[in-house]
């Protein structure tokens, strides 16, 4: 997919094992200009770093996508390396995309992972959460998620989250009706038969008779008084609400200065997650 001719130039850092990363671009669509910046931070832990991301600005059949994502990978990071290469390009390939959006995002979402589990057992031993979002030509944003990555706009002054939180107590009667359970041990934190703290994600072959990779998704217009959005990943949420984030971007107009505030206001309350996070902004 080639990018389109207002696409400006964009910096990123990559270190080993795609441990951090950090960059910045922008572009317009239409009438309105978009510009965003992204940093990913490996957390305090003992495995190499699991969260991917996707940030873009492409041109396809004569429209303008801004194309942005992370995907918080568990148990090693070949499920959200595989979806950084290949979700997007699913999504578009999906006839339905410019006349039913959300069908075809919901077929690719559900068709990547059967890719996923029909590869190697390797690949499908471990599992991603994912948020994506997509700016059609300016107007329209639409986003969807597995799992806990959350994405907020901020929009006429108010925090909309446009994601859902997929927690194993809210979806507790889906996950025993399938024959599982949602238990806090080990740990302080519900999880399906004990071990993953989310009700849905793409992988995870010993448990997918249980979980779900069917997106929730919204669709949101963008006008005037739409001034960012965030993505990220729980490692973010879980020391920030959406306020707190909304408050502490929009005081940079860089939204790159905004993504590596984030990042460091989390560390600085001592998330020990990986914290990956997505600034973008728009301007009419």
């Amino acid at each position: 997919m080639a990018r389109f001719c207002c696409f400006g130039t964009g910096r990123s850092e990559f270190t080993g094992h795609g441990s951090t990363a950090s960059g910045k671009g922008k572009g317009c669509q239409g009438q309105v200009q978009v510009c965003y910046g992204y940093n990913l931070v490996r957390g305090m832990t003992n495995h190499p770093m699991e969260d991917y991301h996707v940030a873009d600005l492409v041109n396809v059949k004569g429209n303008e996508l801004g194309l942005f994502a992370i995907f918080d990978g568990h148990l090693g990071d070949t499920v959200p390396a595989y979806l950084q290469k290949n979700l997007f390009s699913n999504i578009m390939k999906e006839e339905e995309f410019w006349t039913h959006t959300d069908r075809a995002i919901t077929k690719a979402y559900e068709k990547t992972d059967q890719a996923i589990l029909s590869h190697t057992p390797d690949l499908g031993q471990g599992g991603s959460t994912a948020v994506t979002a997509i700016l059609v030509n300016g107007r329209k944003l639409w986003v969807a998620n597995v799992g806990d990555s959350r994405a907020v706009l901020l929009k006429g002054g108010e925090p909309i989250q446009m994601s859902v939180d997929h927690d194993p107590n809210v979806e507790r009667s889906v996950i025993e009706n399938r024959g599982g359970f949602v238990s806090n041990m080990p740990g302080d934190v519900p999880r399906v038969c004990g071990q993953l703290a989310v009700s849905r994600a793409f992988g995870d072959r010993n448990l997918k008779s249980l979980l779900r990779s069917e997106p929730d998704i919204k669709v949101e217009d963008i006008d005037h008084t739409a001034e960012l959005l965030v993505l990220a990943s729980d490692g973010l949420w879980k020391v920030m609400n959406n306020q707190e984030v909304v408050d502490l971007a929009k005081r940079y107009k860089d939204p790159y200065a905004a993504a590596r505030q984030l990042t460091a206001e989390a560390l600085k309350r001592e998330s020990k997650d990986d914290i990956s996070c997505i600034v973008v902004r728009f301007k009419a």
